[in-house]
């Protein structure tokens, strides 16, 4: 599965989980045929990877639904992007980068989710990051003619991805808390649950803390639904307590992973990336080279999955 593209969609986060869609992709069980179903859609990528036949997306952050929605009504296709990017990617050149600001106010006062793709792939970092008034306050990445063509149709491509996918499939995008997602999960359908890493993550729209994971914990228990659950296991510094408070008793799985945060290659930070699931993972029909035991950079803690 490794040997197949991955298909990055058109809003990017922190956290995005594109390298890892493979080793998700190879747990999911041979029988599931109900509803995917993500309380945390984030970017959508590991669906529109995965192309379940029905779908619910569903996530806090109004902004990444309105546009998602938008994509799957028809209202904004990759014509519609491209002469939006390449009218204001033209004046965000001439203003010599001012204009992002122009953009943010616009987008801050009235919500346009054009506008919320333009701010998301000209600022700092691909950040989604919100202040305590909901206004979306990210700096601009200052990078020469930051929508050239070649980018400008990288993002078209990808509207046209998302847009596909919503054709092909009965996808549903919903704008709700993951407590109100997860109650409507049937003994058929399949939860991934992509929440804030507990004590990593700081920039989502609603922030998230020990009594979320408490709750969430609590919510899968309950669950009559399968679930895969992406959480983070530990790195060279320390290891996550919430692993062994909250789900060590269910199957965990570890893979290293490295982050890429900024241009600087001493910003590369590995990482064990764990999957929590309520089943048991076929890994000979999958044919997956998964490792379930590994050991943490060289510190000799050993990490069962």
């Amino acid at each position: 599965m490794s040997s197949q593209r991955i298909l990055v969609p058109p809003i990017k986060c922190q956290g995005i989980k594109t390298k890892l869609v493979p080793w998700i992709k190879a747990i999911i069980p041979s029988d599931f045929d109900g509803r995917w179903i993500e309380p945390f859609m984030g970017s959508g990528v590991v669906a529109f990877n995965v192309r379940p036949r029905k779908a619910l997306l569903a996530d806090s952050n109004p902004h990444v639904i309105n546009f998602y929605q938008a994509v799957a009504k028809g209202e904004i296709t990759a014509a519609i992007t491209r002469e939006f990017l390449e009218r204001e990617g033209a004046e965000l050149l001439r203003s010599e980068g001012e204009h992002y600001y122009s953009v943010r106010q616009r987008f801050n006062r009235y919500g346009n989710p054009l506008d919320f793709l333009f701010l998301n792939r000209a600022c700092f970092n691909g950040m989604i990051r919100f202040n305590r008034k909901g206004e979306f306050n990210v700096p601009f990445c200052r990078k020469p003619n930051r929508f050239a063509q070649a980018y400008i149709t990288k993002i078209v491509n990808q509207v046209q991805m998302v847009a596909d996918a919503c054709v092909l499939g009965d996808y549903e995008f919903r704008c709700q808390d993951y407590s109100e997602t997860i109650a409507e999960a049937l003994p058929s359908d399949l939860l991934y649950c992509d929440p804030p890493y507990i004590a990593r993550h700081t920039d989502y729209f609603n922030g998230w803390d020990e009594e979320h994971e408490r709750q969430l914990a609590k919510l899968l228990g309950e669950t009559e639904a399968r679930f895969i659950l992406s959480t983070w296991h530990g790195n060279e510094f320390r290891a996550n307590q919430f692993i062994a408070m909250f789900w060590s008793g269910y199957n965990v799985l570890t893979k290293d992973h490295f982050y890429h945060v900024g241009a600087r290659e001493k910003n590369r930070n590995p990482m064990l990336e764990a999957l929590v699931t309520n089943f048991v993972p076929t890994y000979e029909e999958k044919k997956s080279p998964i490792a379930t035991q590994l050991t943490l950079f060289g510190k000799g803690s050993t990490y069962n999955g």
